[in-house]
């Protein structure tokens, strides 16, 4: 430590703080601290978040109105034609002449065939409308009743109605001509048939006559 003089003629020691050279670094460290102070305070930036953005309210969007569908109209269904009206198909006119049902067999005393139920017999003229030959087949006519059943042709008991020239069996046609015959259903007993469909070949759309 340094030694002061002491006004007693003694020598007495510095305290430490009292040193110059300490004095002369806390001096330095003092202007260094205000110094900072002051720049760091003065050029305080602080930062703002921009607003967050605000989205304008949506809209609502008018209630869609679904178009109203027209009222779909229905063709009435066609009438089938009557007994005795002439109806055509393809290359072939039909006209329903007559029909008989609850027949227990057909053919005669010597040739013949029982029914399984009852036969329903139905006369038609067929006449070809076309301009070439055309053949008609008992086996593309159905008959139909009140349920909906569709039955078809007994071929062997038409042969036996018809005779042996049977004119509704795979019967070829020239154009204008025209055929009598009968086709036969075996229905079950009790069974009122309502309606015929005739056709002029297997593919073809038919046509329906009424049979009450």
């Amino acid at each position: 430590m340094s030694e002061i003089n002491d006004p007693t003629g003694g020598k007495h020691k510095r305290p430490w703080y009292r040193r110059p050279v300490l004095m002369i670094v806390l001096g330095v460290l003092a202007v260094i601290i205000i110094a900072s102070a002051v720049s760091g305070g003065g050029s305080k930036t602080t930062t703002t978040a921009a607003p967050a953005a605000t989205s304008a309210p949506a809209t609502p969007s008018p209630t869609a109105t679904k178009p109203t569908a027209a009222p779909t109209t229905k063709a009435p269904a066609q009438a089938a034609a009557k007994i005795g009206t002439p109806v055509r198909d393809g290359k072939f006119e039909f006209t329903v002449t007559g029909v008989k049902a609850g027949a227990a067999s057909v053919g005669d005393q010597y040739v013949g065939k029982q029914a399984q139920g009852q036969f329903v017999l139905v006369t038609v003229r067929v006449r070809n409308i076309g301009d070439k030959a055309q053949t008609v087949a008992d086996s593309n006519q159905h008959l139909y009743d009140a349920g909906g059943r569709r039955f078809d042709t007994d071929t062997m008991a038409g042969i036996y109605a018809n005779g042996a020239g049977s004119q509704v069996f795979i019967t070829p046609i020239n154009p204008g001509n025209s055929i009598n015959g009968t086709l036969v259903f075996d229905v079950p007993a009790g069974t009122t048939p309502t309606t015929i469909e005739l056709h002029d070949s297997a593919f073809s759309g038919g046509t329906k006559v009424s049979l009450t």
